[in-house]
């Protein structure tokens, strides 16, 4: 695997190292070891598959309050989606930036999202699988999110979504001065 810093202090694109051969080809998509050589977490007690019909599909934007922020390795193994991090760590030199990147099935790539992170998605094509390992267990209790199109942040997103949740569609402005 090869790891990317990516321009938001903390978070890494994960490439594949493709062994090609005439059946297809064999990577590694997690390696204890070299995660833990890179500072980033090897424990993941939880993993999701997020199923999306259709394009323009967007989930987001969403964090976790308090004690139980989560990390998370996102994949793409089906379709491609624009992937969407923002960093909301008080402490964080890239505090209130945004980061876009695609991922698919056809590249592979992976991302890992530091805890204290806002995460979101859109999907680019039709049938979609996005899975991704937590670095903590889901707490309803601590969830919580901004609008996609929330002005503090003017997030450039590759289209506009056509399919939304309710919950999503009316998170409300971000507080920047709000505890998370």
């Amino acid at each position: 695997m090869q790891f990317t810093p990516a321009e938001l202090h903390g978070a890494y694109v994960i490439e594949l190292e493709r062994h090609v051969d005439e059946r297809g080809f064999f990577a590694r998509s997690f390696c204890e070891t070299e995660f833990a050589a890179h500072g980033l977490p090897t424990h993941f007690p939880q993993c999701n598959l997020s199923r999306n019909d259709k394009r323009g599909t967007l989930r987001g934007m969403h964090y976790e309050a308090g004690p139980s922020r989560e990390s998370k390795l996102v994949r793409c193994s089906r379709g491609t989606i624009q992937d969407v991090i923002v960093d909301l760590r008080p402490e964080s030199p890239t505090r209130f930036r945004w980061a876009s990147f695609e991922l698919s099935d056809e590249s592979g790539r992976a991302l890992f999202i530091p805890p204290g992170f806002g995460h979101g998605f859109l999907t680019l094509t039709d049938a979609v699988d996005v899975f991704y390992h937590m670095g903590d267990t889901y707490r309803p209790g601590s969830a919580r999110g901004f609008r996609f199109d929330d002005p503090y942040f003017g997030i450039r997103w590759a289209a506009a979504p056509s399919v939304i949740s309710e919950r999503d569609a009316t998170y409300p402005d971000f507080d920047p001065s709000a505890p998370l």
